[in-house]
């Protein structure tokens, strides 16, 4: 097996770190109006290449958060997206200020700086600049630790600005280097490589890139809360008014919500050890059970990196797995299921796997149509977990809370409280320990994410 270093990908927070040029206002190429976009039917937006951006998912179809949201507000106004990628978050704003697009989705924070240079859309997603480092190398605990090491970030970038702040701020002697040809990703990549001491990078690139780079660590924030936005040139009120109308209604009817919960909602705590075991099971222990997955995920109409995720998350892929509570093998059937999936041997791995897979598909053909993907397989997970019963519980009491209960963001809110008796009492199934659920599919979509970057 082959380890595939990582270029895109889909969880995060919509995010990568804001570029600028220090400088004055420049004279910007003429832009064209809402109204000649329209008419033209297109609009054309710069962005970048990257797992909180846009990317070419494994199907080959373009995806990412930015373009989820930008194909939503194109569809707003009445027109298609015309993509044109740029390598740099820096160049990106260039091809703005050059005309060469209508406007810029790429993860940009809002600056002082760009705001003399640009117009910004509505704030739609909170980042903090981080330092990170290598755990086994340097471990700084202030600003003050980072004086002597060798530091290195993204050139023309938020992260600039930040570290000239503090230097003119307290600390003279703080040092660093720029480098305007590669991106935040890179630079990542060559701290973990050893290359450097320390980066900067926005919270949600460290929150996804910590995944493939386990032994990153973020000591401390470099910074507060900022926002990201789209960029637009200075003259583009009328462009920058519909953006502000359609993020407003996007938001209030649930769906940035919803799109967060998507690409993001899988990134919670990090373990380190956790995440280092796993990545070493799929070179070691993987490659002796990918075949019956991609079978099983075949036959019954599931994704192949899904069925595999969930069975790491159930027996770390061990075909010979026990609890005290009676269920076995590498998809951990109870007798009951095993029966009812035809499977005779449970720890026979290929049964297993089969016989789980027929299950997971079994739960998310018992769900109303009104229950659309990726929903249905994140309640189909939790069902597989905690039973339909308890997610039929689940839904009721979404319904009493006035929350869609064909939402997985609404019902992993409700899903705690069937543990607790003042909810539970009222239900029909009673008892049940909610955040377990809650838990398994946000493990399983964060192994599937890792895997999919692991495995060609």
């Amino acid at each position: 097996m082959r380890r595939r270093h990582w270029i895109i990908a889909a969880a995060l927070p919509l995010v990568l770190s804001a570029c600028d040029r220090s400088g004055t206002n420049a004279e910007q190429a003429p832009s064209r109006s809402l109204e000649e976009i329209r008419e033209v039917g297109t609009l054309s937006v710069i962005t970048r290449n990257a797992p909180t951006t846009w990317y070419i998912d494994r199907d080959g179809e373009p995806t990412g958060p930015e373009h989820d949201l930008v194909e939503s507000f194109a569809e707003s106004i009445g027109v298609t997206v015309e993509y044109k990628r740029r390598d740099t978050v820096a160049a990106a704003l260039d091809a703005v200020e050059n005309g060469e697009g209508d406007l810029a989705a790429a993860g940009l924070t809002r600056t002082e700086a760009r705001r003399d240079r640009f117009r910004f859309g509505p704030a739609y997603q909170p980042v903090t600049q981080q330092v990170v480092c290598r755990r086994d190398n340097v471990q700084p605990e202030s600003v003050e630790d980072l004086i002597g090491l060798d530091i290195e970030v993204i050139a023309d970038s938020s992260y600039v600005e930040r570290l000239e702040a503090l230097k003119a701020d307290g600390h003279p002697d703080l040092a660093w280097r720029t480098n305007a040809e590669v991106d935040t990703e890179r630079l990542l990549r060559k701290v973990w490589e050893r290359e450097i001491d320390c980066t900067v990078a926005d919270s949600t690139i460290v929150d996804i890139n910590r995944r493939y780079f386990p032994e990153l660590i973020a000591p401390f924030n470099l910074s507060s809360e900022q926002q990201l936005g789209w960029v637009m040139p200075q003259a583009r009120d009328d462009l920058a008014s519909a953006v502000e109308d359609w993020l407003a209604e996007f938001r209030d009817s649930g769906q940035l919500e919803d799109l967060r919960e998507r690409y993001y909602g899988f990134f919670a705590l990090f373990d380190y050890v956790d995440t280092s075991v796993y990545i070493r099971r799929i070179r070691e222990r993987f490659p002796q059970y990918d075949a019956f997955f991609r079978e099983a995920a075949e036959q019954y109409d599931l994704p192949y990196m899904l069925l595999a995720a969930q069975g790491y998350q159930e027996s770390h892929w061990n075909a010979a797995a026990r609890s005290p509570t009676g269920v076995r093998g590498i998809m951990m059937l109870t007798q009951n299921t095993a029966r009812a999936m035809g499977v005779e041997n449970r720890l026979d791995a290929r049964q297993s796997i089969f016989g789980g897979a027929k299950y997971l598909a079994r739960m998310k053909q018992r769900f109303v149509p009104e229950v659309t993907e990726p929903d249905r397989t994140w309640l189909a997970l939790a069902a597989y977990n905690v039973g339909r019963a308890h997610m039929h519980d689940a839904q009721t009491l979404a319904r009493k809370q006035g929350l869609d209960p064909h939402r997985w963001g609404d019902i992993k809110k409700v899903l705690p409280l069937l543990a607790d008796p003042a909810y539970y009492n009222d239900l029909k199934y009673g008892y049940a320990r909610g955040t377990e659920p809650v838990r398994y599919v946000r493990r399983i979509r964060e192994y599937q994410h890792i895997l999919a970057n692991q495995v060609d």
